[in-house]
């Protein structure tokens, strides 16, 4: 049976592309003002919220503890053990405890009232959560990377005089702040895990009351409040997204604004991917950023499972494989890593002929709107990577960056589930475009979603036209944040007198009605000789080199040409070496200068190939041992490049570039 399958899908037969009809669907333009909308509903009104009884996070969740028959809902494992589960009305009661504990401890009952919550995914993360949607108050998250400058920032504008936090550690660093007289309005620091009495002793001291979690619950359990449930228009968390200069910016966010958000994407998979009550996500992303946020409400509105990383991103497969998650919400560096683990495994030309050719066997079923794992291409080359994956996904969410068209491709094959990409932003809650069920080819982000209206506007000193189909993007609806908590100044930048929200991307509208990513109206800049460069959409050309796992591009407008600095991949670079030839050491191999020029002729292959002008292309490179990271300051807790720093951390090694390159 399978050597007749083999032959049958050597014989290459033309598949019918039935997802033409889903991509003839994805917007329709609104009028004369050139605003686009989708054509997925069946009202011309703006979706608000997909349940009746589920309009503002509180309800969520309380939808999903009597759906769930007071299921399984958070879950958490220790090393080489199996997950341990905490039903709905258990976290559901911690939260009570823990809301009217915080009441006992001079916090209100309203939305004036902000808790920040300083630690990494886990339960307690939620609970935490849920207790101040609870009783009204409002969550500030603070990120473990945004650096003790910017959670002082934090702290003083939200005016937060709470902070739940995981760790002894980063209980530590928040009373430096107040011995240092930088946030003198903590008062309280609530901590997940056992601490040691000195840590007390030295809150007390300068004012400030340390707390365990479970003593505030018991607190609250024996004085126990009412709930106070917020409305769909009050807010529910500021979410502070870190930027790539200045200050944090607060994003003000409402229940209605999250509810309204994920309605859309309910709406826009109802028929295909619905959410199930057996369902189980694997929450590693930050839980401080919206994009995890919004994955989860979706599973918790319907009494799924969402189950936490043991908290060390080197044992992600380790928990899949324990977990065996149906969702898995991810960033695109972990699909390029995935890509290029798969193809560093075929190691000779016979064995990249053999995977190239059943990936295309399979893209080509994709194309015809089939989605299976059990081909013979299964069996022979995909099951592997999709066992590393629990073996039980079904649905993959990729946004926060762009994704590889290639890889996006390669991967809707070999992982045998679909894959949807989003875009967005904080200030939309998430997103405001998605993949079309159906539509399962790559280059761009879907169409608008259900909730929000999107536009683009002219972008003149960039030559971008809304005539042509081009310019900056804007998007409005319910989904669309309230301005920045406290800065009407960036306020007004962003949003304009009719509500419409300036993402400063530039987008392209394709011939479906979907949306097109081409260009950041921000990270533009000039050359010497007048070019225009846009910088993120060359590297995202460049990384898909093998041997490349990070890149950064950088230009001058006193310069006439580009330079770049390079990190290898060290678990596919060694290899790729060894086939030019060339032997040593992951760090031996950073500072041959054969290797650098065979790693710059496959990034100026690829910039050929996509049609990069040679302006376009870097002209050397600088090759860097260590990654891009959120600990050392050159990426953002979202993995995009803080372009900046890097300017700023790299600035001997491109001065060299430059020099020697003239």
């Amino acid at each position: 049976m399978q050597a007749q399958e083999i032959l049958r899908m050597l014989r290459l037969p033309e598949l019918g592309d039935l997802s033409q009809f889903f991509r003839s669907l994805s917007a329709t333009t609104l009028g004369s003002g050139g605003a686009r909308r989708s054509v997925i509903g069946d009202s011309q009104q703006l979706f608000t919220h997909y349940y009746d009884d589920a309009r503002t996070m509180y309800e969520v969740f309380r939808r999903g503890l009597r759906i769930s028959g007071n299921g399984p809902c958070l879950g958490f494992r220790n090393p080489k053990q199996p997950y341990q589960w905490l039903s709905y009305q258990e976290v559901a009661d911690r939260a009570e405890f823990l809301g009217s504990g915080l009441l006992q401890h001079n916090c209100k009952p309203c939305t004036d009232q902000f808790i920040g919550v300083f630690a990494q995914n886990r339960p307690e993360w939620i609970i935490a959560e849920l207790a101040c949607y609870t009783y009204s108050m409002v969550v500030v998250p603070l990120y473990d990377t945004l650096g003790p400058g910017a959670v002082r920032y934090i702290i003083n504008t939200a005016d937060i005089s709470t902070v739940i936090v995981d760790k002894p550690q980063k209980a530590v660093v928040l009373l430096e702040h107040v011995e240092r007289k930088e946030t003198p309005g903590l008062k309280l620091i609530i901590l997940m895990e056992p601490f040691e009495e000195a840590l007390k002793d030295r809150g007390q001291e300068c004012g400030v009351v340390i707390k365990s979690m479970q003593d505030v619950e018991d607190c609250g359990q024996q004085n126990h409040c009412d709930p106070v449930p917020p409305k769909p228009s009050d807010l529910s968390i500021v979410c502070f997204t870190s930027g790539t200069t200045g200050n944090p910016k607060g994003a003000m966010l409402t229940h209605g604004n999250v509810v309204a958000d994920f309605s859309g994407f309910l709406k826009v998979t109802e028929k295909v991917i619905f959410p199930r009550q057996d369902d189980v996500l694997i929450s590693f992303l930050p839980l401080a950023h919206m994009f995890e946020r919004v994955i989860q409400s979706v599973v918790y509105c319907h009494g799924g499972r969402v189950g936490f990383f043991q908290g060390d991103i080197r044992l992600l497969s380790d928990d899949m494989k324990a977990l065996c998650p149906t969702i898995f919400p991810v960033v695109p560096r972990l699909l390029n890593r995935m890509y290029d683990k798969i193809f560093s495994q075929a190691d000779t030309p016979l064995k990249r002929w053999l995977l190239e050719f059943a990936a295309k066997r399979k893209q080509a079923e994709v194309r015809s709107g089939i989605i299976r794992n059990d081909s013979i291409w299964d069996e022979l080359f995909f099951n592997k990577v999709q066992a590393s994956l629990g073996g039980c996904v079904r649905m993959i969410v990729t946004g926060a960056a762009p994704a590889s068209p290639t890889v996006l491709g390669f991967l809707r094959a070999a992982l045998g589930c679909q894959v949807y990409e989003g875009y967005g932003q904080t200030e939309c809650t998430a997103g405001c475009t998605f993949t079309t069920p159906g539509d399962w080819t790559s280059g761009h982000v879907g169409a608008p979603l259900p909730c929000n209206h999107i536009k683009l506007v002219d972008v003149e000193e960039l030559n971008y036209w809304t005539s042509k189909g081009e310019g900056e993007i804007c998007v409005r609806g319910p989904n669309v944040f309230k301005g920045y908590l406290k800065d009407p100044e960036r306020t007004k930048e962003a949003l304009d007198d009719d509500g419409w929200l300036h993402t400063g991307d530039i987008g392209k509208w394709l011939p479906t009605g979907t949306l097109k990513i081409i260009d950041r109206k921000k990270h533009i800049f000039k050359l010497a000789q007048g070019e225009y460069v846009a910088p993120e959409m060359i590297e995202n050309i460049y990384i898909r080199s093998e041997p490349v796992a990070q890149v950064y591009v950088h230009g001058d407008s006193l310069k006439a040409f580009l330079v770049g600095i390079v990190v290898p991949d060290p678990e596919v670079m060694p290899s790729w070496a060894q086939k030019r030839g060339i032997e040593g050491t992951y760090a031996e191999l950073c500072t041959n200068k054969e290797l650098k020029k065979a790693i710059l002729e496959d990034m100026l292959r690829l910039g050929k190939e996509s049609g990069l002008h040679s302006f376009e292309q870097v002209k050397a490179i600088h090759i860097h041992s260590d990654m891009f990271s959120v600990q050392n300051g050159l990426l953002t807790p979202t993995l995009k490049a803080k372009r900046p720093e890097l300017r700023e951390y790299f600035k001997k090694q491109i001065e060299e570039l430059y020099s020697t390159s003239m």
